[in-house]
């Protein structure tokens, strides 16, 4: 299995994914969702909140939207405490 065939994936992903060093589900799977979100936000341009959602989504097999509808308050405190909610 390629990281583009996780749910909500595909070859942006795979790219994206790269750029932080990323390149196995195996490595995607056990990478805390927070801390690759952070790093993303530092080292790609245009990283936003549907990345989070994504990232999360492909690690529980949901889709982001599901995602982002069910859980975006948490998912907000948690990257307000990191400093990374958006102003």
């Amino acid at each position: 299995m390629k990281l583009r065939d996780l749910k909500g994936f595909g070859p942006k992903s795979e790219e994206l994914l790269a750029q932080v060093d990323i390149h196995s589900v195996e490595q995607f799977m056990t990478t805390n969702p927070y801390a690759l979100y952070s790093e993303l936000k530092q080292k790609v341009k245009g990283t936003g909140l549907n990345s989070i959602y994504a990232i999360i989504g492909a690690q529980e097999n949901l889709h982001w939207q599901e995602v982002a509808r069910t859980r975006k308050t948490e998912i907000l405190m948690a990257l307000d405490d990191m400093g990374l909610a958006p102003k």
